[in-house]
């Protein structure tokens, strides 16, 4: 190889793989440093991504669309929305359009001390991806998105 010139590293599916499970671990851990903190498990985290994830996407969410969502009985969802009710993160609500229906919400609270927490991770990454231009953007979120997929369907596979 000519002095000066840089070996350009071979991006196999192995490699993908590998980094890949290496950024679930250590989000992961840094997922586990927030519970640990603030007394959840980590199931009762993943139920607060997948309600404040409905609510930025202006879809409420149910006790039952959170138990098919994370995969629990509704016994096990009962007891993970008390936790986090307990705990002050959230309250079921009557709809306003249906007085049936039970909506659960984040207390603005149980916002702000995430956000205290994972916004520095939030500003860490945008740094880290400062360099990278709209079309490799493009193709990370591709990945992601594809990756995610591909998760789902096979978990979903197994599952049955």
């Amino acid at each position: 190889m000519p002095e000066g010139a840089e070996e350009v590293e071979q991006v196999t599916d192995d490699l993908l793989v590998l980094l890949l499970r290496q950024l679930t671990v250590e989000s992961d851990r840094f997922a586990e440093m927030f519970g640990e903190a603030h007394g959840l498990h980590r199931t009762d985290l993943n139920a607060l991504a997948v309600i404040m994830d409905a609510a930025r996407m202006g879809t409420p969410m149910s006790p039952s669309m959170l138990a098919s969502a994370l995969h629990l009985s509704a016994s096990a969802t009962t007891s993970v929305l008390d936790r986090l009710e307990r705990a002050g993160h959230l309250y079921r609500d009557r709809s306003a359009t249906d007085r049936r229906k039970v909506e659960l919400r984040m207390h603005d609270q149980a916002r702000e001390i995430g956000a205290e927490f994972f916004l520095p991770l939030g500003r860490s990454y945008a740094a880290a991806w400062q360099d990278m231009g709209e079309e490799e953007r493009r193709t990370v979120a591709r990945f992601l998105r594809s990756s995610i997929a591909a998760t789902v369907e096979v978990r979903g596979r197994l599952a049955h």
